[in-house]
């Protein structure tokens, strides 16, 4: 499989695609498509939540990240453990129920991640990856943060997934300043193009939160 990693290269593989699609869908594509998809849900008793993120990149990474601070046997940089999905689906936005607890625990067993551990052995800064080779759900316990911990996960983590051959890639939300800031003095690149992500919830579970 080919990885494109250039923006360039990236852009103009949209265009061909684009050039793929009749004359009608190039403009408002992705509002179509939600459309479609939410009258489809909505028939089939499903909620429809749609979220949009900037989409980011980031060069390979050269040099090792600084773990000087990181004096004694803790806190320790390692990898997350299935038994730690429970932490993770507290803490994501998204979680907070079975089935995110399922995928996240997945997730774990299958993709590369990345923590700290406190003296107590407990993850206090994290991040995974997903099925997409893009990394999600990176969180610092508000007491652990302002440490430097999340650029150390952040950097581990690009350079472990770009040994293996995948780019650093990911999504932010609009709003998420602290993450934005982090992937700014990692010289990111914040890409034209956005990430949609399209959440269908049976009705069933619509009043559980956090869906």
């Amino acid at each position: 499989m080919l990885v494109l990693n250039c923006s360039t290269k990236l852009l103009i593989l949209e265009k061909m695609l684009k050039s793929c699609f009749p004359e009608s869908l190039k403009t408002g594509l992705q509002s179509e498509l939600y459309d479609v998809s939410k009258a489809v849900a909505n028939s089939k008793q499903f909620n429809v939540k749609l979220t949009s993120f900037k989409a980011v990149h980031l060069s390979p990474v050269s040099t090792l990240p600084d773990t000087s601070f990181l004096k004694g046997p803790f806190p320790r940089l390692t990898y997350l453990s299935v038994a730690e999905a429970d932490l993770l689906n507290r803490t994501w936005s998204r979680g907070g129920n079975e089935q995110c607890l399922r995928y996240i625990a997945n997730l774990i067993a299958c993709f590369p991640s990345v923590c700290v551990r406190d003296e107590k052995g407990n993850p206090v800064s994290w991040s995974i990856t997903d099925q997409f080779a893009t990394i999600c759900h990176g969180y610092t316990l508000p007491e652990h943060r302002r440490k430097g911990y999340s650029r150390l996960v952040a950097l581990t983590l690009a350079r472990k997934l770009q040994s293996r051959g995948f780019p650093f890639q990911g999504n932010v939300l609009d709003d998420n300043t602290a993450s934005i800031s982090l992937l700014k003095s990692l010289h990111a690149e914040f890409l034209p193009c956005r990430f949609h992500r399209l959440i269908l919830t049976p009705a069933t579970f619509s009043g559980l939160p956090h869906l």
